[in-house]
This record gives structure tokens, sequence and C-alpha cells, in this order.
């Protein structure tokens, strides 16, 4: 879950709570910390695999809401 500390820049981008949630599982792994891989490597050798989904999925649904709109606003 995403932690929230007074003083903290607050992100205000959709999905924000999962992309913090997503760095932090994959900093926190043991691919970065044993192995020295990037963050990247690990996400597609599938460390926080449930994270990465829900973030595409996200990410996803703002992409259809905006063909949504454009569909409705180009009449």
């Amino acid at each position: 879950m995403p932690r929230y500390y007074e003083g903290k820049v607050e992100d205000r981008r959709p999905c924000s709570g999962l992309r913090e949630d997503l760095g932090d599982c994959l900093l926190r792994s043991s691919c970065v910390l044993k192995d020295g891989k990037t963050p990247k490597q690990c996400a597609k050798e599938g460390h926080c695999k449930d994270f990465v989904i829900a973030f595409y999925e996200c990410k996803r649904s703002l992409v259809s809401w905006l063909f949504l709109l454009e569909v409705i606003f180009s009449f």
C-alpha cells in the first residue's frame, strides 16, 4: 500500500499509488538487491507481477476513457 509522509509532495498523476507501490516492490526485490539488475529488468522477468498487472490495467482504463470521450465529442 502507498505510504504517506508529512511534507511529501503529492503526486496527482493517475495511478500514482500503484506506481509508488510497484516501484517499492521492485526496489525491495531480491532481483534488484542481490542480483544488481535494474527494476525494469526485474519487472520483465516477472517480479512484482501483481503490481505490474494492476498498474497496466489502471493506465489502460485511462486510455479507454480518453477514447470514449473523443468518440462522444467528435459529433
